[in-house]
């Protein structure tokens, strides 16, 4: 529970609390939902942030919710919760699109794993929420004719962010608060950062990626984008666990919450490589420094770190996920190329021009970095870095026939991404302001291999920085 100065997000504990009281069923919520998402794409400009949703899937897993409730017999905390799963996860009964005109051409009979088990967990699934095509980017930009370019809630002439854009701007607009998105390259944390909620990209193989588009295999994470760590921490506890059919994380440790109410971080490390760190906007440094200042005002210590080989990451990251994007989607660029949206065009092509060697080079690079970590992971529990070096940019005319390409702001937005994905490292992005223009300004933390815990205790601890929670300009109170 945490008090709050005006605004705050609606988030589990707030549908709980109707639910519990009676005050309202899980039928009216989803009635509530059905009225908004009719509304939401029919404003000026659209929201775009659900990209497929059915009336009639919505309110059968509601009533079903209603009657649990009403018998006292829930499943778990998210019974009744309203939920959006990224269109990477094959959901039934919707198109497998992926942000593409091409896939999905049937519907769905099979849910991904993570679909399977916020159903078993009582959720109600809302629907599919829009992304940046085949993943392939990070402002969220898709101009083709079923996903166009979801608006951020905060400044809606500005992107998402991408590429799990819809699920982010579902959750800040007050549609859901939860949403599961996949994070190759900052795709969950990028979007999350922007659209001021909280994203977290557990450790590789944590919550299973069967049943998602297998896009890249070496980097992709999946993981919650919420409006509370709190709510974050609910999701990860049900979805982390070894799926028989995900072999990467069959042998991972039990996952825990330990410590996370823990009332100060006295005795933890927090590392800090400055150089790296001060690589953003002055507005934004100058928020994220503060943090910094906070997290130590509770107890937890300040170690200077140097994070070895950063511009190596760097490219060999982007090495591993093209070329394995490329290796995956060769037959469809063949055979789809025409209906590709021309970024995705351009970076495929790029990604055709890396060699066997550059791919073996990359991974040798990745075992080095990895052995680099684990060395300043004994001597800290965490890395700091601000979330994304840059607050969202504007969508331009041209955006939205055309996409967009800015090779430069790719690599600005994922500069504290990289090294997450490419070493499997889990990491958490909490909202701690916002520029003069009013864009949210966010912080990451990263911590070793299977240590989510520690990132959610911080991630508790950063929440209380942020002296107010602005309201988005593009809101949905579900519950009033």
């Amino acid at each position: 529970d945490s008090a709050s100065n005006g605004f705050s997000f609606k988030g589990i504990k707030d549908y709980l609390d109707c639910y519990r009281s009676g005050k309202l069923t899980p039928s009216q919520v989803a009635k509530n939902i059905i009225a908004v998402l009719e509304d939401c794409d029919k404003s000026t400009p659209p929201l775009r942030a659900i990209v497929q949703w059915d009336q009639e899937q919505i309110m059968l897993m509601a009533e079903a919710s209603t009657v649990r409730y009403r018998n006292k017999c829930t499943l778990s905390y998210l019974d009744g919760i309203p939920v959006c799963l990224k269109e990477e996860f094959k959901v039934v009964p919707y198109r497998h699109r992926v942000g593409t005109v091409y896939l999905g051409t049937e519907p769905e009979t099979e849910d991904a794993t993570v679909a399977k088990k916020l159903r078993e967990a009582g959720a109600i699934i809302i629907g599919v929420s829009n992304m940046h095509e085949l993943g392939t980017g990070t402002t969220g930009c898709n101009p083709n004719r079923y996903h166009k370019i979801p608006r951020n809630p905060y400044k809606p002439n500005h992107f998402t962010g991408g590429s799990s854009s819809g699920s982010a701007a579902a959750v800040a607009a007050g549609l859901c608060p939860v949403a599961i998105g996949t994070d190759g390259g900052g795709s969950v944390r990028i979007p999350a950062s922007f659209c001021g909620v909280v994203g977290l990209k557990g450790t590789f193989g944590r919550i299973s990626s069967h049943g998602s588009l297998p896009l890249s295999y070496s980097t992709v994470s999946v993981g919650p984008i919420c409006t509370s760590v709190a709510d974050a921490a609910i999701v990860y506890s049900i979805l982390a666990e070894p799926d028989p059919l995900y072999p990467y994380g069959l042998k991972q440790p039990k996952a825990t919450l330990s410590d996370m109410c823990a009332p100060d971080l006295k005795g933890l490390k927090l590392g800090v490589d400055w150089t790296f760190f001060k690589a953003c906007d002055a507005e934004v440094l100058s928020i994220c420094e503060k943090a910094v200042e906070h997290l130590q005002s509770l107890g937890a210590s300040v170690v200077e770190v140097s994070l070895p080989e950063i511009e190596e990451v760097r490219v060999a990251h982007v090495i591993c996920i093209l070329s394995e994007m490329r290796d995956f989607l060769q037959p469809d660029f063949n055979k789809h190329f025409q209906e590709m949206n021309l970024e995705t065009r351009a970076n495929l092509a790029l990604a055709s021009q890396f060699t066997a060697l550059d791919y073996i080079t990359a991974n040798r690079q990745r075992t080095r970095s990895m052995r680099f970590l684990q060395e300043i992971f004994t001597s800290v529990n965490c890395i700091l870095t601000p979330a994304v070096a840059c607050t969202a940019p504007r969508i331009y005319e041209s955006d939205l026939l055309t996409g967009s390409s800015d090779l430069s702001f790719t690599a600005r937005s994922m500069r504290f991404m990289q090294l997450g994905n490419f070493t499997g490292i889990p990491g958490l992005v909490v909202p701690i302001g916002y520029s003069t223009a009013g864009l949210p300004v966010s912080f990451q933390v990263m911590a070793k291999w299977w240590d989510e815990a520690v990132l959610l205790r911080i991630g508790l601890k950063l929440e209380q920085f942020r002296y107010q929670t602005k309201k988005p300009s593009i809101y949905y109170d579900i519950l009033a």
